[in-house]
C-alpha cells in the first residue's frame, strides 16, 4: 500500500470521535472512580488535572504529530525518524496484539450481562454467579482444562463485529462505527447517571467520592496514581494515536485535537465517577454499610457490585442493567477496534498487504488466540495476570522508552513542534518540550519504579511464582524480544528504501 494511497478520515470529526472512542474504554468506567475515591476524593482531581496537562495531553500531541508527520503505523513512523527506532514501533504493536486478545473477552462478558439484566438472572449472590455459574472458574491457575460455552459464543460474536468494521476500512468502517458508538455511549451513560442521581443514598456516594482529603496531596503515591490513571486512560503507549493520526489529511489541527480528545476523555471519567458512586451510595445506604465496603474497581465493580446494586433497585432494574452493560459494550468495542487497527496497519506497511487480507489474516490470528486462551475455566486468572503486567510493564514502559528516545537520544522534539505548529490553532512553545523532556519522563519513571517495588515485594494476587512468570513476565519480555525480531525482518520491496530516505532527509511521503 503506497503512501499516496494511504486511507484518510472523511472529516476531522470522524478522526476526533475515533480518537475519543479509543481513549474512552472500560477503564474509564470501572477504574477512575475507585482510583479517585481511594486517593483523596475531590483532592485527587488536583494531581489528576496536573498529570493531564503536564504529561497526558503533551504526550498525546507528540504521538499525533509522529503519526501525521511520518505517515505510517508505529514501526514505519519510528523507522522514518531513525532506522533503529523501528523496534519501538513493533514493541507497541505486539503490546496492542496482547491487549486485544483479552480485551475482547471482557466485552463478551458485558454482552452476556446485557441479557442477564432482564430478570436479574445473577440472583442475590452476584459473585457466586460470576465466578461459578457464568465463568466456571477453576480453583487455581493452571493449564487449560476446558472451555466455557457461555463466554465462547459471545466472544466469537464480538470478533465478528470487530473484524467486520475493520474490513470496511478507515472511513467506511472505523469512522462510521464511531459516529454511532460514541454518541450512543454518551446518551446511554447520561441516562444512567440521571437515573442514578435519583436513587436513595446517591448523595452519600457522591460525598464519599468528592469530599477532599487535602492531606493526600502531599502523599507521593497519590501523584503516582494520578499519572498512572492518565497514561492508562489515554492509551499513549501502544501505538493507537500514531496509527490514527497517520490517516489525517495533510493540514490538521494536531494540538487542538489533542486538547479536545484529552479533555473529552477526562470529562467522561468524571461523568463515570458521578454515575458509579451515586449508585454505590445507594447500595451502601440500602445495606447500612460504609461506602468503602461497596466501592471497588475492575471486574469486581462491573460484574459483582453493580449486579448486586441492580438487584436491589426500587425501580427500572432491567433498564439500569441494560444501560450500564450496554455502555461497557460500546466503550469496549470502540477501543478494541482501535487496538486491532494498530496491528493491521503495521502489517500492511511492512508487507504491502491490502486491507481485506490483512484484516482476515492478522485480525483473524488475534481473534484465534483470544478464543483459544480466554473463554476457559482458567481464563480469568490468565486475563488478570496478563492485564496487570502488560499495562504496568508494557504500555507504561514502552511510552517511557519512546519518549526518552525521541526527546533525549534523537532530539526530535523541536522538529515535531515545528510540524505541529504548521497547521494547529494552539501553538506549541518551549513549555511543550520542557514538559516532554523533563516532567513526563520523571512522572513515568516514578510510576514505573513505584510499581516495580511493590511487584517485587509480594506475588501479585498471591498467584504461584511459576504462573506469574509464564503469564506475566514472559509476556512482557516476549513483547520486547518479538518487537526487535520483527524489526530485523525485511520490508516489502521498495518500502525499506523509501523509509530510509525519509529518515535521512526528513521528507514526508
Amino acid at each position: 500500500m503506497a503512501d499516496q494511497e494511504r486511507e484518510q478520515w472523511g472529516s476531522r470529526l470522524g478522526f476526533l470521535l475515533a480518537a475519543i472512542g479509543s481513549a474512552i474504554g472500560l477503564g474509564n468506567i470501572w477504574r477512575f472512580p475507585y482510583v479517585a475515591y481511594d486517593n483523596g476524593g475531590g483532592a485527587f482531581l488536583v494531581p489528576y488535572l496536573v498529570a493531564l496537562l503536564t504529561a497526558g495531553i503533551p504526550m498525546l500531541i507528540m504521538m499525533y504529530t509522529i503519526g501525521h508527520r511520518f505517515r505510517g503505523s508505529p514501526p514505519l513512523a519510528f523507522r522514518r525518524i531513525a532506522r533503529p527506532a523501528e523496534a519501538l514501533g513493533w514493541w507497541q504493536v505486539v503490546i496492542s496484539f496482547v491487549i486485544a486478545t483479552y480485551y475482547a473477552v471482557i466485552i463478551a462478558w458485558a454482552v452476556r450481562y446485557v441479557g442477564f439484566s432482564f430478570g436479574t438472572q445473577w440472583g442475590q449472590e452476584a459473585d457466586t454467579f460470576l465466578f461459578n455459574d457464568f465463568l466456571n472458574r477453576a480453583e487455581e491457575p493452571g493449564m487449560i482444562s476446558g472451555y466455557v460455552g457461555g463466554v465462547l459464543w459471545p466472544l466469537i460474536a464480538v470478533w465478528v463485529v470487530t473484524l467486520g468494521v475493520l474490513a470496511l476500512g478507515v472511513r467506511k468502517g472505523i469512522e462510521r462505527a464511531n459516529k454511532v458508538f460514541i454518541p450512543l455511549l454518551v446518551v446511554l451513560f447520561l441516562i444512567l447517571v440521571v437515573q442514578a442521581l435519583f436513587l436513595p443514598g446517591a448523595a452519600v456516594g457522591l460525598n464519599a467520592l468528592f469530599t477532599p482529603d487535602w492531606s493526600a496531596i502531599t502523599d507521593g503515591s497519590v501523584w503516582v496514581a494520578a499519572y498512572g490513571q492518565i497514561f492508562f486512560s489515554l492509551s499513549v503507549g501502544f501505538g493507537i494515536m500514531i496509527t490514527y493520526a497517520s490517516y489525517l489529511r495533510r493540514r490538521a489541527d494536531l494540538t487542538g485535537t489533542g486538547l479536545v480528545a484529552g479533555f473529552a476523555n477526562s470529562s467522561f471519567e468524571l461523568l463515570a465517577g458521578i454515575g458509579v458512586f451515586a449508585t454505590v451510595g445507594f447500595m451502601a445506604a440500602a445495606s447500612s454499610v460504609p461506602v468503602d465496603e461497596v466501592a471497588t474497581d475492575g471486574i469486581g465493580l462491573a460484574f459483582v457490585a453493580f449486579p448486586e446494586i441492580i438487584s436491589n433497585l426500587p425501580f427500572g432494574s432491567a433498564l439500569f442493567g441494560v444501560l450500564f452493560f450496554g455502555s461497557l459494550v460500546l466503550a469496549g468495542l470502540s477501543s478494541l477496534i482501535s487496538i486491532v487497527q494498530v496491528v493491521i496497519s503495521a502489517v500492511q506497511d511492512k508487507t504491502g498487504m491490502s486491507r481485506l487480507p490483512a484484516v482476515f489474516i492478522v485480525g483473524g490470528a488475534t481473534a484465534l488466540v483470544s478464543i483459544l486462551l480466554f473463554p476457559t475455566a482458567e481464563g480469568l486468572y490468565l486475563l488478570d495476570t496478563i492485564d496487570h503486567f502488560i499495562n504496568a510493564y508494557g504500555v507504561a514502559l514502552a511510552a517511557l522508552v519512546a519518549l526518552i528516545v525521541v526527546a533525549w537520544v534523537l532530539r526530535k522534539l523541536p522538529m515535531l513542534q515545528a510540524h505541529a505548529n504548521e497547521s494547529s490553532v494552539v501553538p506549541l512553545g518551549t513549555w511543550w518540550r520542557v514538559l516532554l523532556g523533563v516532567v513526563t519522563p520523571i512522572g513515568l519513571g516514578w510510576m514505573m519504579w513505584d510499581s516495580l517495588r511493590a511487584e517485587l515485594a509480594s506475588n501479585y494476587e498471591d498467584y504461584p511464582t511459576s504462573f506469574l512468570f509464564s503469564a506475566g513476565w514472559a509476556v512482557v519480555i516476549g513483547a520486547i524480544v518479538l518487537g526487535v525480531v520483527v524489526a530485523l525482518t525485511p520490508w516489502r520491496r521498495g518500502a525499506e528504501t523509501a523509509a530510509d530516505e525519509d529518515a535521512e532527509t526528513g521528507v514526508t511521503r
